[in-house]
């Protein structure tokens, strides 16, 4: 049998080199995530040639370090499994950062990593990266999020590594109860609440969250967000979407769970992100600096390319006017928040009166939620007051007292 099965291998990886495909170097395999090592050395340019892989529909880009960024590009391009034609070059989008405090930061294994991007169902990749000094620990995340824990792995070409004891933080959890049910408040914003595709809906695997939700005090302000990558998807694969993004935090990030509360499709659909209680304030891992006490939505797509559509404008509003409406929030109005980090827009501590939807590029810089979805705004808050049914103006809160101009304390 073994004799077999090295033949079987050894075939495999002549026929592989016959078509000028390079094999998986140093592969591993979680949950619908499969790894490849991208080797070290040029500290500046690294590469993977053309290979075979297993089955994957997004792919991006992790490295060791969270906190240290990817001064530089990561492109990509992968092969169709239905056409067996190879795409263009693309580009990753390379501005995020892990959360600035909370159990998500904590945890063993966070990793840094670029965005996700949606491919289609695709067997094959290549890469290249490049910067004025590349993160150790370069690896590309293939996702299958049609596969999960199920998923049969067939490609074992080289020994996986031995990863490192890692001993886990001792993470003290703030003492903040799970909020009851939030009821709007009579007289203020109070917005129908929208349809929304429940977890068990598109499918979240709930083992892999290891951790109970954290909970701040409220929900002030809520930022919009773009998952950037393509628009080259089709409505019915939005739920396989919204699971490669929760493979990809989870597995590739190493976070808890989805950063987002909220993610819309290109269609308006609507589905609930992050666990524990889409009435409730969850802590998010969505806008550096600024996810105490704030809400988030992700619409499916890049919208530097393309324009979000009516159904997708009026989706985030009636998103954000029913959640800010369970707080008497006005969402056309303004908010004074604190930030929480340094996250090279805002300083630590420093106050920043923001619209209560804003973009994630006003918080942070980037270019998320895209030019066009963030040109829309004017208009979503717009939707949103008519949404929220406001009978005369909505009282704005007093001046923010020591407990509302500070973050909650949370394990840092």
């Amino acid at each position: 049998m073994t004799r077999l099965l090295l033949h079987t291998a050894v075939a495999t990886a002549l026929a592989a080199g016959a078509l000028g495909l390079t094999p998986p170097a140093r592969a591993s395999s979680s949950d619908g995530v499969h790894t490849v090592r991208v080797p070290g050395g040029d500290p500046h340019e690294r590469s993977l040639a053309p290979r075979t892989t297993e089955p994957f529909s997004m792919i991006g880009v992790t490295w060791d370090d969270p906190d240290a960024a990817l001064d530089g590009t990561a492109q990509v391009r992968t092969r169709s499994r239905e056409s067996g034609e190879w795409s263009a070059w693309r580009a990753l989008d390379t501005d995020v950062r892990t959360p600035e405090t909370g159990p998500d930061r904590l945890r063993a294994g966070v990793r840094g990593g670029t965005q996700p991007l949606w491919t289609g169902p695709s067997d094959g990749f290549q890469v290249r990266v490049s910067g004025a000094r590349l993160p150790e620990g370069l690896r590309v995340e293939l996702v299958d999020p049609d596969g999960g824990s199920d998923a049969v792995h067939t490609t074992l070409v080289e020994p996986e590594f031995d990863e490192p004891d890692i001993e886990e933080p001792d993470i003290e959890e703030p003492d903040i109860d799970e909020p009851a049910t939030v009821e709007p408040a009579a007289g203020g914003p109070n917005a129908e609440r929208p349809a929304v595709t429940s977890r068990s809906g598109w499918g979240a695997d709930e083992s892999l969250v290891k951790d109970p939700p954290t909970y701040t005090t409220d929900t002030k302000a809520m930022f919009v967000h773009h998952t950037a990558g393509t628009n080259d998807y089709t409505c019915a694969e939005s739920a396989s979407v919204v699971r490669g993004v929760f493979l990809y935090h989870v597995r590739s990030n190493g976070w808890n769970d989805i950063g987002y509360h909220f993610v819309v499709d290109k269609c308006g659909k609507i589905f609930e992100g992050r666990a524990g209680g889409i009435d409730k304030p969850v802590l998010g891992a969505h806008t550096y600096g600024f996810n105490t006490g704030t809400s988030s939505i992700s619409v499916l797509g890049d919208y530097n390319k393309t324009t979000a559509n009516t159904a997708v404008r009026e989706s985030v509003a009636k998103v954000a006017a029913w959640k800010l409406g369970l707080y008497g929030i006005d969402p056309t109005g303004t908010v004074v928040l604190t930030a929480g980090a340094d996250n090279g827009k805002y300083k630590a501590g420093q106050k920043a009166t923001l619209p209560r939807i804003s973009g994630h590029r006003d918080g942070y810089p980037t270019e998320c939620p895209g030019r066009h979805l963030y040109d829309d705004l004017p208009e979503i808050r717009t939707l949103a007051g008519k949404a929220a049914k406001l009978e005369g103006p909505v009282p704005e809160p007093t001046a923010p007292g020591p407990e509302d101009d500070t973050t909650v304390a949370l394990p840092r």
